[in-house]
């Protein structure tokens, strides 16, 4: 597990949501074949879930928050988008299925960000990658970017459902 991506990886999605986050400490809950889930703890108390497949250079994560809110990090050390606020549309295929359409992901640094909407789609796709053997991550057009191995996903999204549920309704704003 790349420990400092993964802490970059927080302060990269926290900054993005626009939380001023210094730290994170993360707790390893589950590992199975290439996936790790953790509990991630931010410096101002606020938790996160982290279920991650990664390799040397690069990794796909699902990000889980306590109001919900699901969030897809792609990362690979050869991009280098800046942090101008570009987006692009992109398309995610699981093992040759029907593609799913990230319109307005947000690339910053070394990753591509995407919030999924809360809807039954946002369960489709979780479920197709509990289910899936590979996750192609194709631009607009279908044309090959990177893929990840989806082994040992199922038992992972169950971790992370899990850990979602442990950490349902622990967001210490109480405006939201």
């Amino acid at each position: 597990m790349k420990i400092w991506s993964t802490l970059i990886g927080s302060v990269i999605l926290a900054s993005a949501s626009g939380a001023a986050l210094a730290e994170s400490s993360s707790e390893v809950l589950f590992r199975h074949k290439h996936w790790m889930v953790e509990g991630v703890t931010f410096d101002d108390g606020t938790v996160a879930c982290l279920a991650e497949v990664d390799d040397p250079n690069d990794s796909f994560s699902i990000w889980t928050y306590p109001d919900a809110t699901i969030k897809l990090q792609f990362y690979s050390t050869s991009w280098d988008f800046g942090d101008t606020g570009d987006t692009a549309d992109l398309q995610v295929v699981i093992d040759r299925r029907a593609p799913w359409n990230l319109t307005g992901a947000d690339l910053y640094m070394n990753s591509v960000l995407f919030t999924l909407p809360g809807s039954d789609d946002a369960v489709n796709f979780l479920m197709e990658v509990a289910n899936g053997n590979k996750l192609y991550l194709n631009d607009a057009n279908g044309n090959g970017v990177v893929w990840y191995s989806l082994a040992g996903s199922s038992a992972s999204m169950s971790a992370m459902i899990d850990c979602g549920n442990a950490i349902a309704g622990s967001d210490p704003n109480p405006f939201k």
